[in-house]
């Protein structure tokens, strides 16, 4: 069963907290699969993650960089899984069928709850998952911006 987890960002911006769940989810050895809600944002997250921190390094690419089947980070606003993926990051609105989902082993959705229209899809998203899985967690960010699991 996949395990879902939404994470309701207030405190920090996207351009901070997604890097971080990146080093994370890197850190576990699975490939990953970031889908963004338009290709707009694709290059710019592609070039986020290269300079997010001078003393990081997070293996990635978007199509544009070639070799999409062996990015073991890759971003994309196309729903299809090229580099065989794991895991799956949503962000910028994206919201793939629930077909799509079952591909994955653990999918993270990121979403800015200071945007009316951003939290109502999430709402309305997280009620289509809950259909096919009960596995599903809420994270929301606190006052210093440290994420707390909500029941």
């Amino acid at each position: 069963m996949t395990r879902v987890d939404f994470y309701h960002l207030q405190k920090a911006p996207l351009e901070q907290v997604l890097p971080k769940l990146c080093e994370k989810a890197y850190a576990t050895g699975k490939h990953i699969k970031i889908l963004l809600g338009n290709d707009e944002r694709v290059e710019f997250v592609n070039s986020l993650l290269w300079t997010y921190a001078e003393d990081s390094f997070l293996p990635h690419g978007s199509k544009k960089d070639g070799f999409i089947e062996n990015q073991p980070i890759f971003i994309s606003a196309d729903e299809n899984n090229a580099n065989n993926a794991q895991l799956l990051i949503l962000a910028d609105g994206a919201m793939p069928s629930l077909e799509i989902l079952s591909q994955y082993d653990r999918i993270l959705n990121i979403f800015d709850g200071n945007d009316e229209i951003a939290l109502s899809n999430a709402r309305t998203y997280w009620k289509k998952i809950k259909s096919i899985t009960e596995d599903l967690h809420y994270w929301q960010q606190n006052e210093k911006g440290s994420f707390e699991q909500k029941v």
